[in-house]
């Protein structure tokens, strides 16, 4: 059996227990998922060792997983979205306000806070799993009734792979991500500022007060922003043009396009390396800034105890005219893949 369901979490105050599936490939790699939000609660990888670690961050309970967007499937629009409103031919939709002025991840109730219904499970060598939600018309001001699938699989290459479909019955926008917190040391304990970090971007989005695009694209050369060439996460962390966000919270522009090699996290002492691909125009970085509540174990989470690499349309992009992107149209489908692809050096 490469697929197994048990009961998740512990202390559930509403809603009961619910499920838990283990997926598991032909190496030992398992990924674990529960259907509050699609989150991936676990994902044991192995280091240069061949030892299995946990390299996602996350909670023990339920209730506590209510409060964050760890390892959550994000929608209807990941990242923000400045005022909390945007327009289609003309007619204004408002949104709901989770972060200031600014609407945040799909707002207060979001995919992030759904319960998704399992829907198709693959028991294979190579296992997958796909969760379906119906996100009525005008759930959180957005427009038209979105039908919305994942499927997380796990393949011999010891790749996780994101597949996102949507379609809707009136034009809409739709912008989703994953938004799992990544430790690759397996410490939940450590920080990540000794992890390098590779992002093949030339360009980012400038953002300016309640982090919300300007709408130019800019140059990463000589910024603390300059992935390029691999560097430690922690090497320009204290930089004076970061510290709005208190660490990296930036999207940067992904040269290429359709399923490419993004970006490339490497850490040295356990030998893991991650490569993200992406048919997406964007990533995210984030360095789990405001990073609080408790691990999985107990123990605290602190700032920049993860890194989040979240690949999207860039923040705002309903609201300006020169960043790439389109809306969901009736009789379309949306379809986008991503990869995190696990290694060892």
């Amino acid at each position: 059996m490469s697929i197994q369901k048990k009961t998740f979490g512990s202390a559930l105050s509403t809603n009961g227990e619910i499920d838990s599936y283990v997926l598991t490939n032909a190496s030992g790699m398992t990924l674990e998922v529960i259907p509050y939000g699609c989150r991936v609660t676990k994902l044991m990888v192995p280091d240069k060792t061949g030892k299995l670690a946990d390299v996602i961050l996350g909670h023990a309970t339920l209730e506590e997983y209510k409060k964050d967007f760890q390892g959550t499937f994000v929608g209807r629009y990941a990242n923000r979205i400045g005022g909390a409103a945007f327009a289609i031919n003309g007619k204004t939709y408002a949104l709901e306000k989770n972060d200031g002025e600014n609407s945040l991840h799909g707002g207060p109730t979001g995919f992030a806070h759904q319960f998704f219904d399992m829907i198709r499970m693959d028991d294979s060598e190579t296992p997958s799993i796909t969760f379906g939600l119906v996100s009525e018309d005008g759930h959180e001001g957005f427009p038209g009734k979105l039908t919305v699938k994942v499927t997380y699989q796990l393949t011999a290459d010891n790749e996780w792979k994101i597949r996102y479909e949507a379609e809707t019955d009136k034009e809409t926008i739709f912008n989703p991500t994953q938004h799992a917190y990544f430790n690759l040391s397996g410490n939940h304990e450590q920080d990540v500022l000794d992890t390098e970090m590779q992002i093949h971007a030339e360009k980012t989005t400038p953002v300016s007060a309640g982090l919300i695009p300007t709408g130019e694209l800019v140059l990463v050369e000589s910024t603390a922003l300059d992935f390029r060439e691999a560097k430690l996460i922690g090497q320009d962390i204290a930089a004076e043009e970061l510290k709005m966000c208190g660490g990296f919270d930036h999207n940067l522009c992904v040269e290429g396009s359709g399923l490419r090699e993004a970006a490339v996290a490497y850490h040295p002492a356990s030998g893991r390396v991650l490569q993200v691909f992406s048919d997406m125009p964007g990533i995210q970085l984030y360095t789990a800034n405001t990073a609080d509540g408790k691990n999985k174990d107990g123990s605290p989470m602190k700032p920049h105890c993860a890194f989040c690499l979240e690949t999207q349309y860039y923040p705002d992009s309903p609201n300006q005219k020169d960043f790439p992107f389109s809306t969901l149209k009736p009789g379309e489908k949306f379809v986008s893949e991503t990869v995190y692809q696990f290694s060892v050096r």
